[in-house]
């Protein structure tokens, strides 16, 4: 198998293991609609800040999310580049 081709099946695979989880879908399911602050994502999950911030987290390592800083609050959108790879991965995917 080619460089490139292990490369891009190793960026799948991380990113379907963060998918992996309701609450990461959840969250993800919630930024789909648009940017959001964190105490917004909390009161849409009923789930407390630092449980948020701890999946936000991963999900930012994973380039899945990106965040905006403007003070103390930051607003998180979807990473448009996580879009075109899962979305790549899941046309592939599928049986013909």
């Amino acid at each position: 198998m080619k460089q490139q081709a292990k490369r891009e099946l190793k960026e799948w695979a991380r990113g379907f293991r963060l998918l992996g989880d309701p609450t990461r879908l959840g969250i993800l399911r919630l930024l789909a609609g648009g940017p959001k602050k964190v105490k917004a994502l909390c009161k849409a999950l009923g789930l407390q800040q630092p449980n948020v911030s701890h999946h936000l987290g991963l999900l930012r390592g994973g380039r899945l999310v990106d965040g905006t800083r403007k003070g103390k609050a930051v607003t998180y959108s979807i990473e448009k580049h996580a879009i075109k790879v899962l979305s790549s991965a899941c046309l592939k995917l599928t049986p013909k």
